[in-house]
């Protein structure tokens, strides 16, 4: 199975903003992201308090990833508790720090195409998911991801931003498991 992992080299170019930061981590960020949102295709979050702010204002993402864990540390159980949704098919993989694993592209495909809301639960860490999502998502989805300590990002998925993160996806290293 093939793992597609970060460089070093890669970090900094990472870090840059592929979106719009909204300042904050709360319910009045959340409300403020709301209204921006307008028409989507899909309604994507990636991050455990991106997704409990987004459920708690009463919206359902179209998929969401979640590790149960905030800043390296486990989330609070108000946060874990609020990130799970009825009507979410809920789906469990591995995908350890700074890698993308096959799984996670695997699953992160299939769940482009699902009718119902669907939640990957990632034994490991989902903070890479955000570019498969963007790199696989129909023009005109809308990305949300946490800035740990900045805030939260809205991606506006294009054809240019699909081929930009996918450009980067192809400059990570692959390895052979």
């Amino acid at each position: 199975m093939k793992k597609y992992y970060l460089p070093v080299e890669l970090r900094d170019e990472l870090r840059k903003l592929h979106g719009v930061l909204y300042p904050g981590n709360g319910v009045e960020t959340t409300k403020e992201i709301i209204r921006n949102l307008n028409d989507y295709a899909l309604l994507i979050t990636v991050g455990d308090i991106v997704t409990f702010n987004i459920l708690s204002e009463g919206l359902v993402p179209d998929i969401s990833f979640v590790d149960d864990r905030t800043k390296r540390s486990p989330a609070s159980d108000m946060v874990m508790k609020g990130t799970r949704h009825a009507h979410f098919k809920i789906i469990s993989i591995e995908n350890p720090p700074g890698i993308i694993t096959e799984e996670l592209l695997h699953e992160t495909e299939k769940a482009m195409g699902s009718d119902t809301p669907v939640q990957i639960f990632i034994r490991g860490e989902e903070d890479l998911a955000a570019l498969p999502a963007i790199a696989m998502a129909p023009i005109s989805s809308v990305i949300i991801y946490g800035l740990p300590d900045k805030g939260a990002v809205l991606v506006r998925v294009t054809l240019e931003k699909k081929q930009e993160i996918q450009s980067f996806l192809n400059k990570m290293k692959c390895k052979e498991k």
